[in-house]
């Protein structure tokens, strides 16, 4: 792997890391989607106050000031645009991404599939030639660097185009968190390719593709099964040769189910911090949930923050 220049940061290996790599940056202008009740709202006040976003409120105002109202919070300090309804709000936002007056998406008290749904639409949306795909970031105890996991939250079922996206996808959230040439490893049961098992076959074809610059900015290998994707001590026992065995940046699950079993099974398990952001559209996306706790809708804002820069620079085709 390429040394680090001198100037450059350490990789960020905790959740506090990334936190304060994100305060070094200007607040992300960010559209809040139909921002209806107590924990959205105060979500994006609080991302505000630690400045990671610069919301934008969009929804119905009488819903959005009377939501305020109840919790106690002060919204006058925040740009209001009013719409109808929450697919209004939904639409709305996506105009102001395409327009280049919001550089991010944050889910408020609407479904996540009414917000997708206008992300996705052809004509109004914010589509790319890439499938969109969710990323979780994992601090993990005992686990030494950030990790993390895809697609655990969106494409059901990824066929191999799919998968070479949310592998893309995921090596460039790696990059503009501040991880260099991140390693990837594509899971299956197994370490050896099998042809009664298509996450094999598909896994070591993402790793060819990376090695023909099909899938660019990071080191891939598959098949590679979880501990030897990131135990040494796996790798040691079972001779495996390789640049990402044993010490993965990324997880790369054959399907959602899978994701979310490992995504759950860190939080609940190893008691990880996350973040999750959706990332493949024109602008990143925070998906936020009425189970996220404080510190993991902050964690997720720092990281729309840095994808946001890193997608100016380069964004998705």
């Amino acid at each position: 792997m390429t040394a680090l220049p001198d100037d450059q940061p350490a990789p960020p290996r905790r959740i506090a890391d990334l936190m304060e790599l994100a305060a070094n940056r200007d607040p992300v202008r960010t559209a809040v989607v139909h921002p209806c009740d107590a924990a959205s709202l105060g979500g994006a006040i609080a991302a505000a106050d630690h400045g990671l976003i610069e919301p934008v409120l969009v929804g119905p105002e009488e819903k959005i000031r009377a939501a305020a109202g109840a919790a106690g919070l002060d919204i006058t300090r925040f740009e209001l645009v009013p719409v109808e309804h929450s697919h209004a709000a939904a639409d709305e936002a996506c105009r102001l991404a395409r327009a280049g007056q919001v550089a991010a998406l944050m889910k408020g008290s609407l479904h996540t599939d009414e917000l997708l749904g206008a992300i996705v639409d052809r004509d109004i949306g914010l589509r790319t030639d890439r499938r969109m795909s969710h990323v979780f970031i994992f601090e993990v105890p005992d686990y030494p660097r950030l990790l993390l996991v895809s697609d655990a939250a969106i494409i059901i079922a990824p066929d191999l185009a799919a998968k070479r996206d949310i592998v893309q996808n995921a090596i460039d959230c790696a990059l503009a968190l501040g991880i260099p040439e991140p390693r990837v490893a594509v899971l299956a049961a197994v370490e050896t390719v099998h042809s009664a098992m298509p996450s094999t076959t598909d896994a070591a074809s993402l790793a060819k593709m990376a090695q023909r610059g099909q899938i660019v900015g990071g080191i891939v290998d598959g098949p590679l099964a979880f501990d030897n994707a990131i135990s040494p001590a796996a790798v040691a026992t079972k001779h495996i040769v390789s640049e990402v065995a044993g010490r993965a940046d990324v997880l790369i699950a054959p399907d959602i189910e899978a994701g979310n079993m490992i995504a759950k099974q860190l939080t609940y398990f190893s008691g990880a911090l996350s973040a999750g952001i959706v990332i493949g559209a024109r602008v990143p996306i925070i998906l936020t949930s009425r189970a996220d706790d404080e510190l993991t809708r902050l964690a997720s804002c720092a990281a729309v923050l840095l994808v946001a820069g890193h997608q100016r620079l380069k964004p998705p085709r």
